[in-house]
């Protein structure tokens, strides 16, 4: 099943869900279910974009050595660099 990385820009906060190619996920509650994550302090019905990142990003938790991804810390150090948008 492919994964997504998600955007909340009320809490600035990406987080990478499974899910089929057909699902949609539009809130912050919805995207926390999926997650396994807790809503916390966000309001549940906070909008969530789906960011464009080729798919499948390999996350620092995969790296075994929890070492940042190259483009965690590149060289824009815009948010969106967190999601692998820099080489675009």
């Amino acid at each position: 099943m492919p994964s997504y990385d998600y955007l909340c820009p009320a809490n600035g906060r990406v987080v990478e869900v499974d899910h089929k190619m057909a699902d949609r996920v539009t809130t912050w509650a919805e995207l926390c279910r999926r997650a396994g994550l807790p809503v916390g302090g966000t309001p549940g019905d906070a909008a969530v974009t789906r960011l464009i990142t080729g798919g499948h990003v390999v996350h620092a938790g995969s790296l075994g050595s929890q070492r940042e991804r190259p483009c965690d810390s590149g060289p824009c150090g815009a948010p969106a660099c967190g999601s692998g948008m820099c080489a675009l």
